[in-house]
């Protein structure tokens, strides 16, 4: 069951008061709720409400508290997925996942082997940023992932990349060095700031592999098959997780 944001001040005697023109016609008019019917919400604290419809007006609508509790659906790791912008569906797929799994920060880069035109790319910001909004509120995620705007690889790895403690490049041409390996070799700490980077459908360029050398970036590997892009992502995202997250 999918959620929706709200503040505390929506909150009134046990009850939760929606006048928000935006959700109310959402949740009024699209999603045409019912009296008695169950929805949940979820406030800026983390607080998750089990409520139940219990009036709607023309311009408001009232929904009594059965249940409150703080919720648990957040990632306990700092995760950033910088990955190159996709083909569409491949695309907002990719976002979606990301959302999914939990990482704090996307970042869209626009690299050497994009299929997408750079205009095209940055003109997407605020659609890149609404998908992930929806797949938050479809996941019943506790938090917002931050979808920073476009930018060029080379200009993020120049100003960007000592921001993180912890950076994994993904490639399609390493064969034996894979997450768990990186993480023995470079131990994680909760504090840590965890980067990875995932290409396009046509993978990095040579130009951009000697960039990454002058950065001295590990390469890892996802195994021995071939994955689309997004599903690589997907890999990608959870092999971290699954190695470090509690």
């Amino acid at each position: 069951m999918p959620h929706f944001f709200i503040k505390t001040q929506n909150i009134r005697e046990n009850r939760i008061q929606i006048e928000d023109k935006d959700l109310y016609n959402h949740l009024v008019r699209a999603r045409r709720v019912k009296l008695g019917e169950k929805v949940l919400f979820i406030d800026e604290n983390k607080m998750q409400y089990e409520t139940k419809i219990s009036a709607i007006e023309k311009t408001s609508l009232m929904a009594d508290i059965c249940k409150s509790y703080k919720s648990e659906r957040v990632l306990n790791i700092n995760l950033t997925a910088a990955r190159c912008v996709l083909k569409q569906d491949a695309d907002f797929s990719a976002i979606q996942k990301a959302t999914e799994l939990g990482v704090q920060t996307i970042i869209p880069l626009i690299s050497d082997n994009c299929a997408v035109k750079e205009s095209v790319i940055r003109a997407k910001a605020d659609k890149f940023r609404k998908i992930a909004e929806e797949s938050v509120k479809q996941c019943e995620r506790a938090d917002f992932p931050q979808v920073l705007p476009p930018v060029s690889l080379d200009e993020f790895l120049k100003t960007k990349l000592k921001d993180y403690d912890k950076v994994l490049l993904f490639s399609e041409r390493e064969k034996t060095y894979t997450i768990k390996k990186y993480f023995k070799d470079n131990p994680f700490e909760k504090s840590d700031k965890i980067l990875a980077i995932i290409g396009c459908e046509g993978g990095f360029s040579e130009r951009e592999f000697h960039l990454f050398e002058q950065y001295n970036l590990p390469e890892i590997t996802l195994g021995k098959l071939i994955m689309r892009a997004d599903t690589a992502l997907t890999a990608a995202l959870f092999g971290i997780i699954q190695e470090v997250s509690e």
